[in-house]
């Protein structure tokens, strides 16, 4: 009866994963959400309460008349989804002035935030609060409550939303705890502001709200085919600018995944429009979540040789690390030094984004090659002849630990901690670099603007050469110049209508008048670390694409802290629009106060900058972000200084998002570096602060004690 009974219990345990597995075969992809027409994950006009895991990034594109609309959707939280949208309008002109918009439609920007309030349980539903065009015009905005609920291969929604969503009219529930919930203070049908404004006494009002509902019908084996139907809130004579037509409030819908990824979608709304649309996602933020890596530690040939040599003369240990670490893990050794039974190395490089997996592969050459009697290697990583950080490791236990994949105990047995200077400065061994070094790398560069009257894309190709030229280990000029191969600037016309100094909002002249070539930096960088947590940079110049000068900026970043406050100052003069070597006459002193602080569990970066920025208005600037354990990095930032919504222009105030994905995720090899998108509704003059190179919170990102044991797990990789 015992036997029988552990034979019941292994097989309900193993029913578990069975099922699952079974259910991805009849409803494949079923639990990857699909997106509507507004970009976002829901039906087709109406929003859900289904999330992607955090750390994904998602990419949709719809066609439904008088829409068509790109969003990006970023989940940086499994409770939190955040896109951008952009919505060109086919039935409004660009402006109510016909000679300045000419053939160009009106294109729409907004921001959408959802977030979760309940994960969805066995019988309870998911419940998600949702905003829709934050910060935008106000012409497609909206809150909703909205709840999901999957019952075998059934999804089932509803919800009640306000704004643009209160068609299916009932009176507004929250207007019975508050009288002031009946009135909202936006117009309908041409939106309420000049754009960016947070009308947060909008939210959740209006006299009356509106219910909506359907359902996500999962077609079995029918290779992931989804049916939706929905019931519409949607008031059309609020949405658009010329009020459409609605025969029905019932919408269709399939959805047609070709991969998990990667959906096609067909519909019917408002009983009388067709709609076309695709979408890709995927979860970035694992660690390599698209391409496996095939970059393993590789193994010294004759090893037992080189340690039976290496015995004979500290100078041949010396020289076969220099040789090994170089050729096999691009690790450039700087000094080091043998005392007794310890082995000291400092060494750079520009592989290797996890620190741990760093100094592990390090350890595994020195291993190969150190004689037997070296018990402890020392290994410590510089940045711009700084110390970053020291690893005190056990030979005996990296080596003891690895065999069982057992990185907690090493970390037990590790001492993680700040070189100083001198102790580098005294190891034995320091090899001869030959300096100057210069250190190239050629691609081509696209530069672009979108939107606008003169027409909806403009942009120029190039070939560009990144150069690093090495005067000393903490003395460099970084360059970036390109020569224009082809471009579309001809028709691009726009001045600028700013009443604050062109700091950004000549980018027209900048880009038409550079065309053949240009140099958007050539900066050279010093860099001192005089003691302990203490650094700092001087910088001279062409800082940016529009400003050249001198600057100093000073870091204190404690080892073992999650912070770090900082200063910069600079004296900068606008370049011209040819931008080579010449300037304009504009000139300005721009400088802040900055400080980070790194929330230890959630893994967000806050950075706060308050100052002088370079149109002369003075304010502060937040940026949040989040780092993930493939590298990719998500944030939004907004700044506040001391002119008027009326003087910064359409937009009302500075803000954006961005994210950073590294490019080793499309390569079989481990790699540092990172392309970067960043999203602005609108540049404009307000709010903006220098783009100098290599700040120094990046510079000395590695230094700390909190990003060595984030990704400890590496350290066998």
């Amino acid at each position: 009866m015992r036997y029988q009974t552990t034979a019941l219990a292994i097989a309900l345990l193993s029913s578990v994963p069975i099922q699952a597995e079974l259910n991805d075969y009849i409803y494949p992809y079923s639990d990857q959400p699909s997106y509507s027409n507004y970009g976002t994950a829901g039906l087709l006009q109406m929003p859900n309460a289904r999330f992607l895991p955090e750390g994904s990034l998602a990419f949709t594109w719809s066609h439904y008349d008088p829409y068509l609309r790109g969003s990006i959707v970023a989940y940086p939280f499994n409770w939190f989804e955040a896109s951008y949208q952009y919505t060109d309008v086919n039935n409004k002109l660009y402006s109510d002035i016909e000679a300045f918009s000419g053939s160009q439609s009106y294109k729409d920007k907004g921001f959408d935030a959802k977030f979760r309030l309940r994960k969805e349980s066995k019988y309870m539903p998911a419940i998600a609060l949702g905003v829709r065009d934050l910060g935008g015009t106000a012409l497609f905005a909206a809150e909703y409550l909205v709840a999901t609920k999957r019952i075998k291969n059934i999804e089932l929604t509803g919800g009640i939303g306000w704004g643009v969503m209160d068609s299916n009219e009932i009176s507004n529930p929250l207007g019975k705890l508050d009288k002031n919930f009946y009135q909202r203070t936006t117009n309908s049908r041409v939106g309420v502001t000049s754009g960016g404004e947070l009308n947060t006494s909008a939210f959740f009002r209006g006299e009356n709200s509106g219910l909506f509902g359907g359902a996500e019908i999962f077609v079995p084996r029918a290779k992931g085919l989804r049916i939706k139907i929905e019931y519409d809130a949607t008031n059309y004579e609020k949405e658009s600018y010329e009020p459409l037509i609605q025969d029905s409030k019932w919408n269709y819908g399939l959805v047609f995944p070709f991969s998990r990824g990667f959906q096609v979608k067909f519909g019917y709304a408002r009983g009388n429009t067709l709609n076309f649309g695709f979408s890709y996602a995927g979860l970035y933020g694992k660690k390599d979540p698209i391409v496996k890596k095939d970059d393993p530690p590789k193994k010294i040939k004759n090893s037992r040789t080189y340690k039976y040599v290496n015995s004979l003369e500290d100078i041949n240990l010396y020289r076969t690390s220099l040789k090994y670490l170089k050729e096999n893990e691009k690790i450039y050794l700087q000094s080091a030094s043998v005392e007794k039974n310890v082995y000291h190395v400092a060494f750079t490089q520009n592989k290797h984004g996890s620190y741990p997996r760093m100094m592990g592969r390090t350890a595994r050459i020195l291993d190969q090659l150190a004689p037997d009697h070296i018990d402890t290697f020392v290994l410590t990583n510089l940045n711009a002849e700084m110390p970053m950080l020291t690893y005190e490791l056990s030979r005996h236990d990296f080596n003891r630990y690895e065999r069982l994949k057992l990185t907690d105990p090493l970390l037990s047995s590790t001492k993680i901690y700040k070189n100083s200077t001198e102790d580098v400065a005294s190891h034995i061994f320091q090899p001869i670099t030959r300096l100057p070094m210069l250190i190239n790398t050629w691609a081509p560069e696209v530069r672009s603007q979108i939107g606008g009257p003169d027409g909806f894309y403009f942009g120029s190709v190039a070939y560009g050469v990144n150069s690093e030229l090495i005067l000393r280990e903490n003395l460099t000029m970084i360059t970036k110049a390109s020569i224009g191969i082809y471009d579309n600037f001809d028709d691009l016309k726009l001045a600028s209508d700013s009443s604050l100094p062109h700091v950004r909002t000549d980018i027209v002249k900048y880009l038409k008048e550079s065309r053949k070539g240009y140099i958007t930096r050539m900066q050279l960088n010093y860099f001192s670390n005089p003691k302990g947590s203490f650094y700092y940079k001087i910088s001279a110049g062409l800082i940016e694409q529009m400003f050249g000068g001198i600057g100093v900026e000073a870091l204190y970043r404690p080892f073992e802290k999650n912070y770090g406050v900082g200063v910069e100052l600079w004296r900068v003069k606008q370049r011209s629009f040819r931008q080579l070597f010449s300037f304009s006459d504009y000139e300005t002193t721009t400088g802040h106060i900055n400080f980070y602080f790194l929330e230890p569990k959630s893994k967000v970066l806050l950075s706060i900058k308050a100052g002088r920025f370079l149109a002369e208005d003075s304010g502060f600037n937040f940026d949040f972000s989040r780092r993930f354990k493939s590298g990719l990095t998500v944030g939004a930032f907004f700044s506040r200084t001391d002119i008027s919504y009326a003087q910064f222009g359409e937009g009302s105030f500075d803000k954006g998002w961005y994210f950073q994905l590294p490019l080793e995720i499309f390569s079989k090899e481990h790699s540092k570096s990172i392309t970067a998108f960043g999203l602005r509704p609108l540049t404009r003059d307000g709010a903006v602060f220098l783009t100098h190179s290599h700040h120094l919170w990046g510079v000395t990102d590695q230094g700390v004690l909190n990003h060595n044991t984030r990704d400890w797990s590496d350290i066998y990789d």
